[in-house]
């Protein structure tokens, strides 16, 4: 406990308090009672850490830490050491064997703590540094015949600095196999030994396995890997299986290809190969040969009849295989020559006229016994084209194939050529005559070759007449005439209309727009010309009819005083697409007239004019009339709207006194003063008053208020200083006066409240260690309330002045102690029922 007593001042009084206080000791406990080191390699180190943490109040100081053999020493932290109260600290212990086997010993740790010693048990193994190795360190057998047996000699060393005990040597996966090795065996540092590693796979396939080696080396498990590959015996396979030759014309040949491969896992010799059947033969293979695994070999075999019928033959391939023959079925079929003949044999085109184009149909077709390839087809001469037929084609016996021909002259007169084709058959080219003859084509042309009309009223409809000839040196029929475009049309020309070479057709084309904008459209004439479409543009702008706007759409004066005038603009605009006159211009209403304008007055589309016009009231009271504009326009009367109103003349409004001085004030209480409104010339209305300064407050207005021409109304304000000093401010007061607001000027000064203070003293504390005091207070109403400290930092001294009281308020005082462990005592003796005045 902390022992101090208490006394405050206020007047003649005092107080005092005391107490006593312990002292505690700190616990120490570690992590573990136990570090275990495991298993380090002798000659080597191994460093742990334990946790010493002190779990009580007070500092606790390791004097020593005493270790029971050399083989464990404490490294860190130098002793002495200091752990705080609720902290800890980290020792650490390294474990060096000097040889193989367990190691133990005992650190005993000597302490202030209410546990003076506390010992903790080391346990480590030490362990040799041998390490084995070997060479190869994989074994790949690769490729090896099924049921044969391939060996690796394998040099096993310990690459260590100390002996190695091996107690296991084993292998794993099918078909390998361990030889030359015999367990337990012991290699010294450097030492080596061989053994023999086989693989004698039994099928075939991908194998793999290892060797492993267990001992006490520092890799206790060594794993050395195994791979390979059962191969199975040669085989031999075709590709493809069969030769088929379809159907071959006799005296012809057709020649495939055949592939043979070895499918097994071991060489092939062929020794002998060998064709047999009418009419086949085989070029590109001579025995022997050798084909290794996955090898292959091809050849051509040929089918070549001489008669007509079906054949069938084989390959045969003889060899070293698991199948030693290997057969290749044949089979073809030898067919007639086949023939090509056409329908109809020539082709006549007759007149055509240049520019235009013929087609006609033609169809070859095979009148022999086996199919006709043709390799080509052409066309000869001028004008003359083919389409529909595309080589290579292959007709069977019988069938046949259709093709046209076109005739497009470019020039006028006679013209012949040939279809030419060529094929297989016993008729090898095919030769189809042609003819035509080309006339000169009929041309359109038009006069104007475009129409414009211009600019068209909406509602209106202006015709322009259009001419076509036939240019050409043969007639022309026009099939049909069409116009397009909104609001375009056409008279004049009905289809169908022939005309000779150099005769024309006039016709009339009308643009009648039913709104504004520009229009476009084409009048289309479709014939059997060299220009089969003739095109002629036609364009237009379709535009609105003058219209007149006003811009204000009225005009209002507001209030005017009898006997002044007051004047607005007005502008009027041709919002149309043609000209305006105005005719004539008028005003009407009592006290309004108009200036700027005199009609007549043209304004083009677009264009605007302005003027003035002016109200002059002759009497109070509410005014209308128009502006009237009539024009030629759309709207050939517009009427703009005119209103104001006439008003009296208005009173005046003085305030008094003019500056208003409300003296010394103290702040958080008030002052007051009067003013006085006063009306002449009229009745005045006050509307609205106002302060700029919230200090200054109007009362005693009951708004609206009437102050009769000649009377006066008073006013009060007030003065409700916040801060001491002198301060100011404006009153406003809206009414219906010229002019329409009067001021008043308000000033004051706030004075300084009187303040109470509480000083306290007391008695210092007797415990050890005081660093400061706390001091509380709490607000006494019939017995002290909650208390809270009023110091914000701890108070060193022994004084202390309580500046925040407030008047008419009762207060009660403690305080307290605190050490330099930030122990705090309870209340010193508490004073209480303290009144501030």
């Amino acid at each position: 406990m902390l022992l101090f007593g208490l006394a405050f001042l206020v007047g003649c009084q005092g107080v005092s308090a005391g107490g006593h206080s312990e002292q505690q000791t700190g616990l120490l406990s570690f992590g573990s009672d136990t570090v275990t080191f495991g298993s380090v390699p002798a000659g080597t180190s191994k460093t742990l850490t334990v946790t010493a943490t002190n779990s009580e109040a007070q500092a606790v100081t390791i004097s020593s830490a005493a270790v029971t053999t050399k083989y464990f020493t404490l490294t860190s932290p130098s002793l002495p050491v200091s752990i705080p109260a609720g902290q800890s600290v980290t020792l650490s212990v390294k474990f060096t064997p000097n040889a193989v086997g367990a190691f133990t010993a005992t650190v005993s740790v000597t302490s202030d703590a209410s546990n003076a010693i506390t010992n903790i048990s080391l346990v480590g193994t030490g362990t040799a540094d041998g390490q084995l190795t070997t060479n190869p360190a994989s074994e790949a057998f690769g490729n090896v015949n099924v049921g044969a047996k391939q060996s690796q000699t394998v040099t096993l060393t310990n690459n260590g600095t100390a002996l190695v005990n091996i107690s296991q040597a084993s292998i794993s996966g099918t078909g390998f196999q361990l030889s030359g090795i015999s367990t337990p065996l012991t290699l010294q540092a450097s030492q080596s030994t061989s053994f023999t590693v086989s693989f004698a796979p039994q099928t075939a396939g991908s194998v793999s396995g290892a060797v492993t080696i267990t001992s006490d080396g520092s890799n206790p498990t060594l794993t050395m890997g195994l791979t390979g590959t059962g191969v199975s015996a040669g085989a031999l396979g075709s590709n493809p299986t069969s030769l088929s030759f379809g159907s071959v014309i006799v005296g012809n040949k057709q020649t495939l290809s055949e592939t043979v491969t070895n499918t097994g896992g071991s060489s092939v010799t062929i020794s002998a190969v060998g064709v047999s059947g009418s009419g086949f033969s085989m070029t590109g293979i001579t025995a022997p040969v050798t084909l290794t695994s996955g090898q292959s070999a091809s050849f051509s075999v040929s089918f070549a009849p001489t008669s007509a019928g079906a054949a069938s033959g084989d390959v045969t391939i003889t060899s070293n295989a698991s199948n030693p023959t290997l057969t290749i079925p044949l089979s073809g079929t030898g067919t007639a020559a086949g023939a090509l003949a056409s329908n109809p044999s020539s082709l006549s085109f007759g007149s055509v006229v240049v520019g235009n184009k013929q087609t006609l149909s033609e169809t070859v077709t095979n009148t022999g016994g086996s199919s006709v390839t043709i390799s080509a087809v052409g066309v000869s001469g001028s004008g003359f084209s083919m389409t529909g037929i595309t080589a290579p084609v292959t007709l069977t016996s019988g069938q046949s194939a259709n093709f046209s021909v076109s005739f497009a002259p470019t020039s006028a007169g006679a013209a012949s050529g040939d279809v030419t084709i060529t094929s297989n058959a016993s008729n090898p080219t095919l030769t189809i005559p042609l003819s035509g003859t080309g006339t000169a084509p009929g041309a359109l042309s038009s006069n104007p070759t475009s129409l414009s009309f211009g600019s068209v009223v909406v509602g209106n409809k202006q015709t322009l007449s259009e001419t076509v000839t036939n240019t050409g040196g043969s007639s022309v029929t026009i099939s049909a005439v069409g116009v397009s475009g909104s609001g375009f049309s056409m008279t004049g020309i009905t289809a169908p209309v022939t005309l000779t070479s150099g005769q024309s057709a006039t016709f009339s084309v009308s643009f009648a727009p039913t709104s504004a904008g520009a229009a476009s459209g084409d009048v289309t004439i479709t014939s059997n010309a060299s220009n089969p479409t003739l095109t002629i543009p036609l364009s237009g702008t379709g535009t609105a009819p003058g219209a007149l706007s006003s811009n204000p759409t009225s005009l209002s004066f507001g209030s005017v005083v009898v006997g002044n005038k007051q004047t607005l603009s007005e502008t009027v605009t041709n919002t149309g697409g043609s000209s305006v006159t105005i005719s004539a211009v008028g005003v009407s209403g009592t006290g309004f007239s108009m200036t700027g304008i005199t009609a007549p007055v043209t304004l083009t589309s677009g264009q605007s004019t302005s003027f003035s016009v002016s109200f002059a009231p002759t009497s109070a009271g509410a005014a209308s009339g128009n502006v009237t504009i009539t024009s030629n326009a759309s709207n050939p009367t517009l009427t703009i709207p005119l209103s104001g109103t006439g008003t009296a003349a208005a009173g005046q409004l003085t305030v008094s006194p003019t500056t208003l001085a409300l003296g010394n004030v103290q702040v958080g209480s008030s002052g007051t003063a009067s003013g006085t409104l006063t009306a002449s010339g009229a009745n005045v209305t006050v509307t609205a008053a106002s302060s700029n300064n919230s200090v200054f407050s109007i009362s005693g207005l009951s708004l609206p208020v009437t102050i009769l021409a000649g009377n006066s109304a008073t006013f009060t304000v007030t003065f409700s200083p916040s801060t001491t000093g002198s301060v100011s401010g404006t009153l406003t007061f809206t009414s219906n006066a010229q002019p329409s607001t009067t001021t008043e000027t308000v000033t004051g000064t706030g004075t300084a409240a009187s303040t109470h203070s509480v000083n306290l003293s007391w008695n210092a504390s007797t415990s050890p260690n005081i660093n400061g005091y706390n001091i509380y207070r709490a607000v006494y109403i019939n017995s002290c309330g909650s208390f809270s400290r009023i110091n914000s930092v701890l108070n060193t001294g022994l004084l202390y002045t309580d500046s925040t009281v407030v008047n008419s308020t009762s207060y009660c005082y403690a305080a307290t102690a605190v050490d330099t462990n930030n122990v705090e005592s309870g209340y010193s003796n508490i004073v209480s029922n303290l009144q501030i005045p």
